[in-house]
């Protein structure tokens, strides 16, 4: 699997742009914000159809444009595939399969999986939950066809369900309704929590082993699923929790209250650990996903690098580099020197320059 190329129209900062990939390592370099990491953003929201920023689909179209258009050619297995996303300012984004229309992001699944690798990420065990919730669902959507599933309507119920709460402080009769809405959140929410736990039971078979080499065997790493609540108790969570939750207007269990606790030697190092410990944790992780989407599908995935090589200590990024090797990658970066030093071996360099692209 491998991406062949991409063209962006009106995309960020870029009115035109054609890129060609090799099937080895692509390297973007060129100083900050001059447009490399909105390249990888596009890669990403044609494999995934979302952001890796978190983006809207309005705030990704220049800036005095109406529409923006990206077409990316897959190869997977010998084949070629063309994906097209056409982002719109007032409505939903319109994605095509070779020239074909499809109506749900779910129909992408299974063309491309993509590791997006950024400097946020080594933030991800000491920030909020939110963001190692974040992380279980982005690789679960990529690999899961019915979680995509699961969760887009978990999502969905949470909003109805805490419009209804807000509603009912103004229309108490409402308050019958609940159950409904109830009964659908469990069956949802059940699935997200089983297939959570399915997925993080899987990863620490991966992540052991990954974070043993980049200490020298001096750490043992463990991911340890922290659910609001268990897919048996769910339904009854939420019939007890009814009073309180009108009261406050959201709904108090569920997975979109999860945590993921990692955990080294024993010790919680969200609470305890060093930012080392914490980065090198993070950078298990995210090598981690590699290896669970290889075993998944027999392929291994594109990955994306953004500017993360500056933020990480000379091992690591020897360790980082050394397990690429065979994977088709794209780094940013402001400077080439750190692959020089080290000889590694670059297939294709891309210098960018305020929105223009060039091959040395």
């Amino acid at each position: 699997m491998y991406i062949e190329s991409i063209e962006l129209k009106n995309y960020r900062n870029y009115e035109t742009l054609s890129l060609n990939f090799d099937k080895g390592t692509n390297i973007f370099y060129g100083d900050n914000a001059q447009g490399k990491t909105n390249i990888l953003e596009a890669v990403y929201l044609c494999g995934t159809t979302k952001s890796h920023r978190g983006s809207k689909d309005r705030e990704m179209i220049k800036f005095d444009s109406d529409e923006s258009h990206i077409r990316m050619y897959v190869n997977k297995n010998g084949i070629s595939r063309r994906i097209d996303m056409h982002l719109k300012k007032t409505k939903a984004k319109g994605i095509a399969i070779d020239g074909i229309p499809i109506k749900k992001a779910g129909e992408l699944f299974g063309i491309l999986n993509l590791v997006f690798f950024s400097p946020e990420d080594l933030n991800i065990i000491k920030n909020g939950p939110g963001e190692r919730r974040r992380f279980m669902d982005l690789e679960l959507c990529q690999l899961n066809k019915l979680y995509l599933s699961n969760l887009s309507s978990y999502n969905r119920i949470l909003n109805q369900r805490n419009k209804l709460l807000k509603d009912i402080s103004f229309q108490p009769s409402l308050m019958s309704t609940l159950e409904v809405w109830d009964e659908q959140m469990a069956s949802y929410g059940s699935a997200v929590i089983e297939g959570r736990k399915a997925f993080l039971d899987e990863m620490n078979g991966i992540i052991e082993e990954i974070h043993s080499k980049i200490t020298g065997g001096k750490e043992k790493i463990e991911l340890i699923y922290e659910p609001s609540t268990d897919s048996e108790h769910f339904l009854s969570e939420l019939s007890g929790n009814r009073e309180k939750d009108c009261r406050f207007k959201m709904t108090s269990t569920g997975p979109h209250r999860d945590d993921l606790c990692v955990k080294i030697n024993g010790m919680d190092i969200r609470k305890y650990g060093s930012q080392g410990q914490q980065r090198t944790a993070a950078l298990s992780l995210k090598l981690s996903e590699i290896y669970m989407v290889k075993r998944k599908i027999k392929d291994m995935p594109i990955l994306l690098l953004d500017d993360v090589l500056s933020e990480l200590d000379s091992n690591r990024q020897n360790y980082l580099l050394n397990s690429i090797s065979q994977v088709q990658t794209m780094i940013t970066c402001t400077g080439l020197d750190d692959f020089i030093d080290r000889r590694f071996h670059i297939n294709k360099i891309f210098k960018v320059v305020e929105g223009n692209v060039y091959c040395p």
